[in-house]
């Protein structure tokens, strides 16, 4: 198991497998990663539950997919496992609130680190004019 960076609607760090270009997490450690559990109903978050047809698409040698549970909850999940020591999954926003965003032009507030790793968030920079600049290795 190594540390994983779970970029969602915060940063996390969960340990997980890297196996094939999947991250996969002890299911104890879901809501940890993805604010969601995995039990018998679907994918659920406090009285919320998605029903999950293709449980065996989840599991995997009883860990569970951090990008096919995304999946299953309508996220896109990019992963980024080349490196398992600096493995990364991001995981998409929900749908609606993608849509408003395009619906109203405004970014999320997102909070990510910077090179010194401390939190920023776009809220800061209220009013003024900001660009994001993103890569990716892979």
């Amino acid at each position: 198991m190594s540390p994983v960076t779970v970029i969602g609607d915060d940063v996390r760090t969960v340990e997980a497998r890297i196996h094939g270009g999947r991250v996969l997490v002890a299911p104890e450690s879901l809501p940890t990663a993805i604010g969601w559990a995995l039990k018998p109903e679907g994918l659920c978050r406090d009285e919320v539950c998605v029903p999950v047809r293709d449980r065996d698409a989840l599991v995997v040698d009883g860990l569970v997919d951090l990008a096919a549970a995304a999946y299953a909850l309508r996220r896109p999940a990019v992963v980024d496992a080349a490196d398992p020591e600096r493995a990364y999954v991001a995981i998409a926003l929900p749908a609606e609130e993608r849509r408003r965003a395009l619906r109203e032009l405004e970014a999320p507030d997102i909070t990510l680190p910077d090179l010194d790793g401390n939190p920023h968030s776009l809220s800061e920079w209220g009013g003024r004019k900001r660009l994001l600049q993103a890569f990716s290795s892979w």
